[in-house]
């Protein structure tokens, strides 16, 4: 049996992932869900990347958690990236979920669409914190698109605002690239986060970043945490197996 450490994206805190724990439990399976520095309502929103960081490496060291299987969602892609550049040693695979895989150098922001990077821009610009909500609208159509929309209003409910900074912070990552660490990406494939395709979706243009990878896919949007949380455990573990 595996020891999963599950990190949210952006917007989230490490409480949306408690339907997959408690499924994974049950097929024997432990899981645990910190949340990143600066998320989750009422937290201190000036963070940066390194600070998040280090937040999940604390987490893991804290609770001397070992041979884990180390998932990361959307933005928490660039999360365990860092993470297993820290404490290699304790990770036996990553698993990237529809996560952004960023090259050496680069930001979270310096990947997204032009429109995105502009409407993230203005949305922290005209924030009073340095932070970003998402749109309803945008939740809606390109996030949660598969499900009913009381869950997308109830699961929308639970968001908070998103530090900018992590987002802008240029990292290096010239020892992720050169870590033997076995990697899964885990590609749901009607997200539709990002305009699907190689120019700038998911699946191939992130995952085939990771060099030798093993490809699991499911049906579901960027959110399938809320709308199949059953589904989307499954399909961790056969992801994250030896």
């Amino acid at each position: 049996m595996s020891t999963f450490v599950l990190v949210h994206g952006s917007w989230h805190d490490g409480s949306a992932w408690e339907p997959v724990i408690k499924h994974l439990e049950a097929k024997g399976h432990q899981a645990f869900a910190p949340t990143i520095a600066g998320h989750g309502k009422g937290a201190n929103k000036n963070v940066n990347h390194a600070q998040c960081t280090q937040s999940i490496v604390d987490y893991i060291v804290d609770k001397d958690l070992t041979d884990i299987v180390l998932l990361g969602h959307s933005f928490g892609g660039t999360i365990i990236a860092k993470v297993a550049e820290a404490i290699h040693e304790r990770i036996r695979r990553l698993i990237f979920l529809d996560a952004f895989v960023l090259n050496d150098g680069e930001s979270l922001r310096d990947i997204l669409p032009p429109d995105y990077q502009t409407l993230n821009d203005q949305l922290a610009r005209t924030s009073d914190d340095n932070t970003l909500m998402l749109p309803f609208e945008i939740w809606r159509e390109t996030f949660l698109n598969d499900t009913d929309l009381d869950l997308a209003k109830s699961s929308y409910a639970q968001l908070s605002p998103e530090p900018y900074q992590p987002l802008i912070d240029k990292l290096d990552l010239k020892q992720f690239y050169s870590l033997p660490i076995p990697k899964s990406y885990l590609y749901c494939t009607e997200d539709n986060v990002l305009p699907q395709g190689e120019q700038w979706g998911w699946h191939p243009r992130m995952s085939n970043r990771l060099g030798i990878f093993r490809l699991v896919q499911m049906p579901g949007s960027h959110e399938v945490i809320f709308s199949n949380p059953i589904g989307l455990a499954e399909k961790i573990i056969v992801a994250g197996r030896d």
